[in-house]
């Protein structure tokens, strides 16, 4: 059998929503559909699950188990790469999910840097890593790189200095991050059979010129089939349709952010484009009023449909 990291992550990647009922409860039974419809709509294969878009910091180490198993059970011959987020501020937590991923069918693990008690140097978040890494050894691992939300700045090039002495399993790192000449060091550096996977939907472009494998982002759950067909343009050659594609995308988070954009109006606009039956966010994520992701929806048809 291939060694489950002989399968390199290139592409558009689906940081997922969790759904939750009204209760604030998780829904699992919206995650088939879910997937579905990310495949035959969105033409996306990939998802990132339990990560920032997914709240996973706000769910309980059980809720984590339950969706990540219900995930790798529902995208289980359907989609190529179920990339779970097991990052917590304890490294028990962390290496409990890891240990249960890699139980349940998941393609790869990804970790944030802890941001509480934040680790001091790029020596002391490698060895972090490597506690939850070494855990489930035989699991593709990815350091998930996001500043604007942990704090954490250290230059994800430094974290990456032989990293694979300490992680054999290291499989590449999701720079969610605007630092672009730290990632072009981090592709520069990078290893054949790495991904860097770029976080920041609105620079795609940038970070593909860099050198980007991919990128996993909130929007691609509804802008995946337009985004795909950035990636495409590129591929090409054609900078100019590139270019347009990103332009319409910036014009409609530039809309978004004008109305408040965050988590909860972003998972709000996914269930009016999608149909989905997503939910509300949990506390202390406030829920969107529906008013503002139909406004929001509708600019997305007049940008992307209607043009």
């Amino acid at each position: 059998m291939a060694h489950l990291a002989d399968k390199k992550v290139t592409g558009l990647v689906a940081a997922t929503f969790t759904p939750l009922k009204s209760n604030g409860e998780i829904n699992l039974s919206e995650i088939g559909p879910y997937i579905d419809y990310l495949i035959e709509k969105q033409g996306v294969k990939n998802i990132f699950a339990n990560g920032t878009t997914g709240e996973g910091m706000s769910l309980t180490v059980m809720e984590r188990k339950l969706l990540t198993e219900e995930w790798c059970r529902k995208a289980k011959g359907k989609m190529d790469h179920v990339i779970v987020h097991v990052g917590c501020m304890s490294l028990k937590d962390s290496q409990e999910l890891a240990l249960h991923a890699s139980q349940v069918g998941a393609d790869a693990i990804a970790v944030i840097a802890p941001s509480f008690y934040k680790p001091a140097s790029a020596d002391v978040l490698r060895t972090f890593l490597q506690e939850v890494a070494k855990v489930a050894p035989m699991l593709p691992f990815y350091y998930y790189h996001i500043p604007s939300v942990t704090g954490v700045t250290i230059p994800v090039r430094d974290v990456l200095e032989d990293i694979e002495k300490l992680i054999p399993s290291f499989r590449g790192v999701k720079f969610s991050g605007c630092d672009l000449m730290d990632f072009g060091q981090c592709v520069s550096y990078s290893q054949p059979r790495w991904s860097c996977l770029y976080g920041v939907d609105e620079q795609l472009l940038a970070a593909l010129a860099m050198g980007a494998s991919g990128a996993v982002g909130s929007t691609y759950n509804y802008l995946g089939c337009h985004i795909n067909k950035l990636l495409s343009a590129f591929d090409k050659g054609d900078l100019v349709q590139s270019r347009n594609i990103q332009f319409k995308m910036q014009e409609l988070l530039s809309y978004a952010i004008k109305l408040g954009f965050n988590l909860g109006v972003n998972k709000s606009v996914m269930s009016e484009v999608s149909g989905l039956n997503l939910g509300p966010p949990r506390f202390p994520v406030m829920p969107c009023p529906q008013s503002t992701a139909r406004s929001i929806a509708q600019k997305y048809n007049s940008i992307f449909l209607e043009n």
